[in-house]
């Protein structure tokens, strides 16, 4: 079965290896082979792939794994995206689903998540009194103890172990160049989602029977209510690229490096140049995890005051999906890129995280408004993709022709707003929001077959929304 879901494509840089069921394959633009095309001439590189949500981005798709040798190998800030650090993060509750059958009772707990978490960009974040140096260089481990009361519970103590990473260390010169706004206005987006396709969604979850034993063992149970929240590095990590772009792209002219592409970047690993931009961009990964882990204690403050005190929120896990760092593979390092792809590694992966070591880790992949997202885990095939599966739905029509071609109507049939089923929005109009409707994205179904089709992960648990927050614009 797996050859139905594994190409090989050959192209005149290079070998793109294509991830996707045929349906999905097919209907794959031919701008995705030439972007990745000019991706493979980037010099000493490894291995390029693509997961099925594959969808053209900016110099690099998103969708991307691309691998080079630590020893001689290439950093791209377009092969890492503008939103660097962006990722998942869910967290258990104590709640079944029955407890939020009154789409009333859903609508309460919406309206006062808003109270704890800004959704305009305009509005600052309710976290003033942290100080954004101590994020930026020593990630969750920068938080006092108010802001991780868990951390130093034992027995509880999930915020800081059920991560991907923590904390990224960097050279803390490199943040010298940031001028005092881009320090003012990333202080002021601390624990706020940014708008486009971040959220926060109330979901309820359905164990595969398949993988009940892994699903228990995290501590998940059916009809569970979860919090599942995708966001980034906000204006830090725009900041990052913006403030690296021109630099980078002064080496490459010296250097006599380009492709047909202006906009892809790219420099040797062991450049000056290239080594800032690393720094950089762990500081943009340790302002996510922490910006992630803030919007998960104002829904937790929200749940309090709608629930009362025996509300409770466990991280499940936090993982990013927009970055670059070195990695063991097979013994050998290596420095692995993944833009809009999700690390999955197996049960006995010597690189998971202590608690999930025998289990493998969790893998977050969302849907959409109107379908579910998937909890799910690494299969040992995943190995010959450098442990990459998908990251979401991915796109299937940009934002102007969503607005164009769907309509209210149908936007609203598949929130089934008006029934006891509804899901929940915080806008005020689906208007606002129409360009990030089910419709605008590929069937996540297909998505989540074609990663367990070609042996790279299997599916956890299915996680259908209740209720949605999403930024304002």
């Amino acid at each position: 079965m797996k050859e139905n879901y594994i190409q090989q494509v050959q192209l005149p840089s290079g070998v793109v290896h294509v991830y996707a069921g045929p349906e999905l394959f097919k209907a794959l633009d031919y701008q995705v082979f030439q972007m990745a095309n000019n991706n493979l001439q980037i010099p000493n590189q490894v291995y390029m792939s693509y997961t099925p949500d594959v969808h053209v981005g900016v110099g690099t798709c998103i969708g991307t794994t691309a691998v080079w040798n630590t020893h001689d190998g290439y950093v791209s800030p377009s092969i890492v995206g503008s939103d660097i650090g962006c990722g998942m993060k869910v967290h258990m509750t104590n709640l079944h689903k029955a407890d939020l059958k009154d789409v009333k009772l859903r609508r309460k707990l919406v309206k006062t998540i808003e109270k704890y978490l800004p959704v305009e960009d305009h509005v600052r974040g309710h976290f003033s009194d942290i100080r954004l140096e101590h994020i930026v260089t020593k990630g969750l481990h920068g938080l006092s103890k108010k802001y991780i009361p868990d951390g130093y519970t034992p027995r509880k103590a999930t915020s800081l172990t059920h991560v991907e990473s923590s904390k990224f260390t960097l050279d803390e010169n490199a943040l010298n160049r940031f001028p005092d706004n881009v320090w003012h206005r990333s202080h002021r987006q601390l624990g706020t989602l940014g708008n486009g396709n971040h959220f926060a969604e109330i979901q309820s979850i359905e164990i595969a029977e398949e993988n009940r034993e892994v699903a228990e063992a995290w501590g998940l149970f059916d009809g569970q209510v979860v919090i599942m929240i995708h966001s980034g590095s906000r204006a830090w990590g725009g900041s990052v690229s913006q403030y690296c772009s021109n630099d980078m792209m002064k080496v490459m002219r010296m250097n006599g490096l380009g492709t047909a592409d202006p906009k892809l970047l790219f420099a040797p690993l062991d450049h000056p140049t290239a080594q800032t931009y690393v720094n950089l961009m762990y500081s943009a990964l340790n302002y996510a995890v922490v910006n992630r882990h803030l919007i998960a204690y104002a829904i937790r403050e929200a749940g309090k005051d709608v629930f009362g005190s025996k509300f409770e929120m466990t991280t499940l896990y936090d993982l990013m999906h927009n970055y670059a760092w070195e990695e063991k593979h097979e013994g050998e390092s290596y420095f692995v890129h993944r833009k809009g792809a999700t690390r999955s590694l197996p049960a006995g992966h010597s690189s998971n995280p202590q608690p999930y070591l025998n289990t493998g880790h969790p893998a977050l992949i969302p849907g959409s408004m109107g379908t579910a997202s998937y909890i799910m885990v690494g299969a040992p095939g995943g190995k010959a993709n450098f442990h990459s599966i998908c990251h979401g739905a991915g796109r299937i029509r940009s934002r102007s022709a969503t607005k164009r071609l769907i309509t209210l109507n149908e936007f609203a049939s598949s929130m089934r707003v008006g029934t006891d089923e509804e899901i929940v929005v915080n806008q005020r109009s689906l208007e606002s929001i129409l360009d990030e409707s089910p419709q605008a994205y590929k069937d996540v179904d297909q998505i989540i077959e074609s990663v367990v089709g070609a042996g790279l992960a299997e599916v956890v648990a299915k996680c259908k929304p209740m209720a949605a927050v999403k930024g304002a614009k």
